[in-house]
């Protein structure tokens, strides 16, 4: 009778441990990915949510005929939509760095197709700061 050897020799628990490093690596890389995005996304709604606020406070100066307070609004509105934009760009560029991170893991583990990762990962484009709304 053939009697099987059920404990894991050393070659295989280091193997075993190898394998589950290299899956932690990767999702600790998705992760760090994935917030980063989805800071973006905080941050784009929050510029989205400005400008709407925005849009009713100089359609009710207009209504009011008050020219002075339009003039300032505006100023004062731009500055701040602009410094989310700012914001954006930024996370923008540190997503771009986590995605690399991704991709050069993804490389070192002998990973060679990335289309997958560039349809989940999908970062929106950079955005032009407000001239004049």
């Amino acid at each position: 009778m053939l009697k099987v050897n059920r404990e894991k020799d050393t070659e295989n628990i280091l193997r075993e441990e190898m394998m589950q490093e290299r899956a932690a690596v990767l999702g600790r890389a998705g992760e760090k990915l994935s917030h980063a995005i989805e800071k973006m996304k905080m941050i784009e709604r929050c510029i989205e949510e400005q400008l709407q606020h925005f849009s009713s406070l100089m359609e009710k100066c207009r209504e009011e005929n008050d020219n002075s307070t339009l003039v300032s609004l505006r100023k004062k509105m731009i500055k701040e939509i602009n410094g989310e934009i700012g914001k954006f760009n930024h996370a923008r560029e540190y997503a771009k760095l986590r995605y690399y991170y991704l991709i050069v893991t993804r490389e070192a583990m002998g990973m060679r197709r990335h289309h997958w990762v560039e349809e989940v990962y999908k970062i929106p484009p950079r955005k032009k700061c407000v001239r004049d709304i």
